[in-house]
Formats: structure tokens, C-alpha cells, sequence
């Protein structure tokens, strides 16, 4: 991580191959559906144009925290971040993920691992039953185990950040509460994460930092409709930066593009003004 930089990555094109989705796109890139269909809403998900261009969005302004410690967990982004120090040197992993459906969204709030578990049983949540009751209570470690191979269970509310064996799910509103990573991501994060380590799950659709000499901004789809006044949201983390780096330069036309088409993707909306 580079100091005063919050945005990462690039943003770039590839070329479908035959037989190939978005959500085949998407896995190999480590992107999750509503990404790769924000990125691309004129392409068929399913049977896209072959030897077409497809935007991979894999271009990345950090979560807003007052510092980058341990998992930080966007549900507006359906995104996943993880913050490691290594001899002075600062770097994240991240990741997609899925995510509650609606009624069953992750409460906000600070947690912390509280167990790892390779091969969980899953304990089937007394919420689940009552809408598929010839579930049984619990599944064993296998194919048919929807935690995957993989569990981070946290200190509250039941919830934890695991596998799937359903990887199509990856950011979809899916789960009861729970995070749901593909397992091949899931097993690199279990590898780096300590039980006790920091969890924060925010709500975040709008996103401003800063690099290259300009702010940026990424907005999602706020599906919880907690933005009431995205252009006031908008203005007030804008003042921040002005109190940081200046009076800024603002690109309405491209601020008010960005709010409208939700694309996910980075886009540059002020500088500093010229002396």
C-alpha cells in the first residue's frame, strides 16, 4: 500500500472466449456477478457475443476506515478486504463475496474471529428451517455442505465468513447472514487470518478516494437504501480531501454520471485547482 493512495488496480478488456459466461469471466478474474454485470449491463451474462470485449472491472478505492486493520467487509460492494502488515510494509488481500438476502443482511458492526474450521458441519439455522424444513439439522463436511471446505466463524449473531459449494452465488444476495467466498479464495484467507483478528462489515455504496493526483469515486447499487442524498454524501466526503490536499477542481458531469449508472467502477471526479 502506498501512503495518501486509496485507489488500486486497473481496470481493462478482455476477449470472451467460446462456450464462456460473465460468471466464468468473473471467477477467473476474482470478481463476483454484480460486478461483472454492473461493468457490462449490455451483454447477455449467459451467452455473450464470442470473441466480444468484455470490461473487467478489477480497479479498487478502499473501504472509508480510520485505519486499515484486519477484515473489513463491504456489503454494498459484496466485496471482502483483508489488511496485513509485513516488516513495515502495509498490503490487503480482497476478494468477493456473497452476501445476505434481503431481510437476512449482515447487521454493521465491529466482530471478531472467534474460530477457524477446515471440513465445518453445518448447523442448520433455526431461520433456514423454517422455510426448508425437510432440511436436516446438520449437513457432514462434503459436496452437498453449503460452508464449504473452509469457516471464519465470528463472535456474534451466528455469523461467519466461509466457502461455498455453490461459487455462482459470489456477489448475489444469497446467504442468511453469513459471507460466502469462492473456496478457492476462502482457502488463502484461512491461511493468513488468526483467530481474534478484527472484522468490521459496513454498508458502503459510495466510495471516494484518491490517486494519481485525482478523487475518485465508485458507487453500487445501494439495494438497502440507506443513501438518502447520494450529491450531499457525496460533497461532504469531497471536503475532507479539500481539507487534505486543497481547493478541488469538480467534474459534476462526471460525479453525476458515476451516481446514476452504479457501473462499479472507478471514476475520476476532481483535482486540484490549477495556482
Amino acid at each position: 500500500m502506498n501512503p495518501g493512495t486509496t485507489c488500486y488496480g486497473t481496470t481493462r478488456s478482455v476477449k470472451v472466449n467460446e462456450k464462456e459466461t460473465l460468471l466464468d469471466i468473473a471467477r477467473d478474474l476474482d470478481l463476483g456477478y454484480n460486478q461483472i454485470i454492473a461493468a457490462n449491463p449490455e451483454t447477455d451474462p449467459w451467452v455473450p457475443a464470442k470473441t466480444s470485449l468484455v470490461t473487467v472491472p478489477t480497479a479498487f478505492i478502499l473501504p472509508r476506515e480510520s485505519e486499515y486493520t484486519g477484515i473489513v467487509v463491504n456489503l454494498a460492494e459484496m466485496r471482502l478486504y483483508y489488511f496485513m502488515s509485513d516488516g513495515g510494509h502495509d498490503y490487503f488481500l480482497t476478494a468477493p463475496i456473497g452476501v445476505g438476502t434481503e431481510g437476512f443482511l449482515t447487521k454493521p458492526g465491529n466482530y471478531k474471529v472467534k474460530s477457524k474450521t477446515v471440513n465445518p458441519t453445518w448447523v442448520v439455522p433455526e431461520s433456514i428451517k423454517k422455510l426448508e424444513p425437510d432440511l436436516p439439522d446438520k449437513v457432514p463436511p462434503g459436496p452437498d455442505n453449503p460452508m464449504g471446505d473452509f469457516a471464519l466463524r465470528l463472535s456474534q449473531m451466528e455469523y461467519a465468513i466461509h466457502g461455498t459449494n455453490k461459487p455462482w452465488g459470489i456477489g448475489r444476495r444469497v446467504s442468511h447472514g453469513c459471507m460466502r467466498m469462492y473456496p478457492e479464495d476462502i482457502a488463502e484467507l484461512y491461511s493468513l487470518v488468526q483467530v481474534g483478528t478484527a472484522v468490521h462489515v459496513i454498508y458502503e455504496p459510495i466510495k471516494i478516494g484518491w490517486g494519481d493526483g485525482k478523487c475518485w469515486i465508485q458507487v453500487f447499487d445501494d439495494y438497502d437504501g440507506q443513501i438518502t442524498n447520494p450529491v450531499s454524501k457525496v460533497t461532504d466526503d469531497l471536503s475532507f480531501y479539500e481539507t487534505a490536499k486543497g481547493p478541488l477542481e469538480i467534474d459534476f458531469k462526471a460525479l453525476f454520471r458515476a451516481l446514476k449508472e452504479k457501473t462499479g467502477m472507478p471514476v475520476a471526479i476532481a483535482q486540484p485547482k490549477a495556482p
